[in-house]
């Protein structure tokens, strides 16, 4: 029965007509107004009369299940109840003792509440009060301070310092009592600072530390010190400005030569009055530099007496106070920008008119020294500040406070910026024009060298044209003297001239065979080889001259022309070298064959005197004779010629010894010619140099030699000159002679020429070489004698073994 029940109640619940009841949003006027539209009412009415009737029957079936449940739940609802009065009653003592102590409370906090607010308005009108007496009180001492003139006005900015502190915060309008005081306040602020800013600027102006001081404290006590320096420089910045581009105007450079131009047409110089124009730029790059160093010498002042200047109360520097938060100071600042605007104005300027450009860039030198005239002012008035500030304290007012104590040497444009070079800044704006006045120059000075040395010419330069050369580079050097550094660099450039001559001139050269000939007169080629040495020379010399009339020129630029010169001196040789080497060798040639004659013969007989010296002598002197007339007395350079020719004299007398030492067999008569010899080999090569002496070392082997050739074999071996004036190896060579046949020399017992030997002699210039030689020769005889069984050696030998053994174990080794 339950069940049928269930599904019942489960199939009215799934009807669609009691659907909508279940909704949660179900409306009783929306449900009947639907039913009345869609449906039969009576249908309606009938559904819903059979639904109450199941409900009614499902509630009754429910209650009669579970009445028991429903029975305890009745007594539950008892029960609730009475707890629920208790809570009530409890609820509502709770409320009352709540009453109570808001009673309690509420009274004291509101009371509390108004003495509070009372308090602080007290308070508010107690600093009010203070503030307002403390007022009238400066406001009147300001009145009096005022009266004071200049005198008292720091102590009025420091009143009304004060002033603006008590106004702080605090709306004071609308008390009456202070209302004119506050009017007086504000007229009077107006006035010390007008009054400040005229001291600073008549202070600037003609420099009073003491006004500058003054001013600078009356703005330091109105707390306006940062700003007004920011006003004051920027102001000489800009009239910096406005100067460099009046003074670059170019239309105000031409306005009066062309007066009367037409209106709307470009204003350019004509070629007639081009004078007038760059007289004109000049006239204002000059103005220009006065200006700046004025604006630079009224800022460098300020910075100066910022770095001295102390508030007497709080001790603080001036300047920490300019460049605190890290802030450049005002006059690294200031120069950053005036070398700034001269490098952007003059770079505008030249790029809008070619004739400035041309101007700038021609006269570079010109403008350079006018930089350079405004750095040395400057530096001497930074000089002369430094020493007024620091020694002339005495004078000033006491409540400057400025230290003298604290004087330093360091330049004011460095001061806190030790890595920056003011100097440089400057002249790095001119860097442009300095490039192209360097090219400008160059081309200058190249010009004449490719005048003089056309395309296929053969002949040097002459006397004239090298004149040109060098008025040329003398002149570029004198115009660049008004600044080292346009000095080194002009210089580089005439280095770079005197190369390019050494190259043309090298060109003109000839290095053919004809160039060497010493048999005939000279030829073409050789003429022109003299000229074009005696042209180098003229040139060495002129130049040489510019570099001792340069006066204070830096080190480096006279350095730079040195070098150039011994590039020039290095092609003087090169070119005088194949006739030096000819020379050399035909000299050589000539001492080879006194081999050819005959020394072994005895003394002479008053029947057959001897002739005073062998004919290959003769040729010899002759040669040297004719060497020196018909070639080297046609260079100029008399000195680099004797320089040249000493050696090939030093080196014909080492020939001569060589081969006399060489010379197999000696009789006496052979001797006496041959000391004949030597005596007129110091004629032979006297024309090759000034004097003999000056030969040195092989002038004194030659003096010391003749005597040896009559001496014994033992006096010569204990010779004081043997080994430290003339070498071993040429005294033993020399005692070959005396030895017999048997005894072979070095280049007998090794089957060369005497020409052979001595090419391995000059390619041996150790005496530990030549040594090992003439070792071998010697034990090759001891070989020999030993193979014939021979029963003794040649008297001979032991002194030469004597003389080797010495030589071997001493430590020099002279050279012949």
């Amino acid at each position: 029965m339950e069940e049928s029940r269930g599904a019942s109640t489960n199939s009215l619940l799934k009807d669609e007509c009691y659907t909508d009841f279940l909704t949660e949003s179900f409306d009783v006027k929306t449900y009947t107004a639907q039913a009345i539209h869609h449906a039969v009412i009576a249908e309606q009415l009938a559904k819903l009369a059979q639904g109450i009737s199941q409900l009614d029957k499902e509630l009754h079936s429910q209650v009669v299940a579970r009445h028991e449940d429903l029975l305890a739940q009745a007594t539950g609802i008892e029960s609730l109840e009475g707890v629920l009065q208790m809570m009530q009653t409890r609820i509502s003592a709770l409320q009352g003792a709540v009453d109570r102590i808001r009673t309690k409370i509420v009274d004291p906090y509101n009371k509390i509440v108004a003495r509070t607010t009372q308090l602080a308005r007290l308070q508010v009108a107690c600093d009010l009060l203070r503030r307002i007496i403390r007022i009238l009180y400066l406001s009147k001492r300001l009145q009096g301070q005022l009266q004071g003139g200049s005198r008292e006005i720091t102590k009025a900015a420091q009143s009304l310092n004060e002033l603006d502190y008590l106004s702080q915060g605090v709306d004071l309008s609308g008390i009456e009592v202070i209302e004119n005081d506050l009017l007086l306040i504000s007229r009077a602020r107006l006035e010390v600072e007008n009054q400040a800013k005229r001291l600073l600027e008549q202070g600037m102006e003609i420099q009073n530390p003491t006004q500058v001081g003054t001013a600078l404290q009356v703005f330091y006590n109105l707390g306006s010190l940062r700003e007004t320096i920011s006003a004051v420089v920027g102001g000489y910045r800009t009239t910096i400005q406005d100067n460099v581009t009046s003074a670059l105007d170019i239309k105000g450079l031409t306005q009066p030569a062309n007066p009367r131009g037409a209106p709307g047409r470009a204003v350019l110089p004509t070629p007639g009055n081009t004078a007038a124009f760059r007289a004109a730029l000049w006239t204002n790059l000059e103005k220009l530099m006065d200006q700046i160093c004025a604006a630079c010498r009224q800022v460098q002042h300020l910075q100066k007496v910022l770095t001295k200047k102390r508030d007497p109360v709080t001790h603080v520097c001036f300047i920490d106070e300019i460049i605190k938060d890290g802030q450049p100071d005002i006059l690294y600042t200031f120069w950053s920008d005036v070398t700034n605007t001269l490098s952007e104005e003059f770079h505008k300027a030249t790029e809008a008119s070619s004739f400035l450009k041309q101007a700038v860039e021609g006269e570079y030198p010109k403008l350079l020294r006018l930089y350079n005239e405004l750095w040395r002012r400057l530096q001497q008035y930074s000089a002369s500040l430094q020493g007024a500030l620091t020694s002339g304290g005495g004078g000033m007012d006491t409540a400057l406070d400025i230290s003298t104590a604290e004087a330093d040497g360091q330049d004011l444009f460095t001061h806190g910026k030790h890595d920056y070079n003011p100097e440089k800044a400057l002249k790095d704006s001119l860097q442009l024009y300095e490039a192209a006045y360097l090219s400008k120059s160059l081309s200058r000075l190249f010009d004449p060298i490719n005048l003089v040395f056309p395309m296929g010419g053969r002949n040097p330069p002459s006397n004239d044209e090298l004149d040109s050369i060098i008025k040329t580079i003398s002149s570029e050097l004198n115009v660049a003297s008004v600044d080292p550094n346009l000095t080194l660099a002009v210089a580089k450039n005439a280095a770079k001239t005197v190369q390019l001559f050494c190259v043309k001139s090298e060109q003109l050269l000839s290095t053919q065979g004809d160039a060497s000939q010493v048999i005939g007169p000279l030829t073409e080629g050789q003429r022109r080889n003299v000229a074009v040495v005696n042209s180098l020379y003229r040139l060495q010399q002129a130049v040489s001259k510019v570099i001792s009339g340069l006066g204070s020129c830096p080190p480096a630029a006279e350095q730079a022309l040195s070098s150039s010169l011994e590039g020039v001196q290095a092609l003087m040789s090169s070119a005088v070298q194949p006739l030096l080497q000819s020379v050399s060798d035909s000299i050589e040639a000539i001492i080879i064959t006194l081999h050819q004659e005959d020394f072994s013969g005895p003394l002479s007989t008053p029947d057959k005197p001897d002739v005073p010296c062998s004919l290959y002598m003769k040729e010899l002197q002759g040669f040297i004779a004719r060497v020196m007339a018909d070639y080297f007395r046609r260079f100029q350079c008399v000195d680099f010629i004797y320089e040249s020719t000493e050696s090939i004299a030093q080196r014909a007398i080492k020939l001569f010894i060589r081969n006399a030492s060489l010379l197999r067999p000696l009789g006496e008569g052979g001797k006496m010619r041959l000391a004949a010899d030597f005596a007129q080999m110091e004629l032979a090569v006297a024309p090759l140099c000034r004097r003999v002496s000056d030969l040195g070392k092989p002038y004194r082997m030659l003096r010391s030699f003749r005597p040896l050739l009559f001496q014994t074999s033992e006096l010569i071996a204990s010779s004081p000159v043997v080994g430290e004036l003339i070498p071993y190896s040429t005294l033993l060579h020399f005692l070959f002679t005396r030895a017999p046949p048997e005894l072979k020399s070095p280049h007998q017992r090794a089957e060369w020429s005497i020409a052979r030997y001595s090419q391995w002699l000059d390619d041996h210039p150790s005496e530990r070489d030549r040594l090992t030689l003439i070792r071998g020769a010697l034990e090759a005889y001891v070989q020999s004698v030993r193979t014939r069984q021979g029963k003794e050696f040649a008297p001979i030998y032991p002194i030469m073994l004597q003389l080797l053994k010495r030589a071997t174990s001493g430590s020099q080794e002279p050279r012949a």
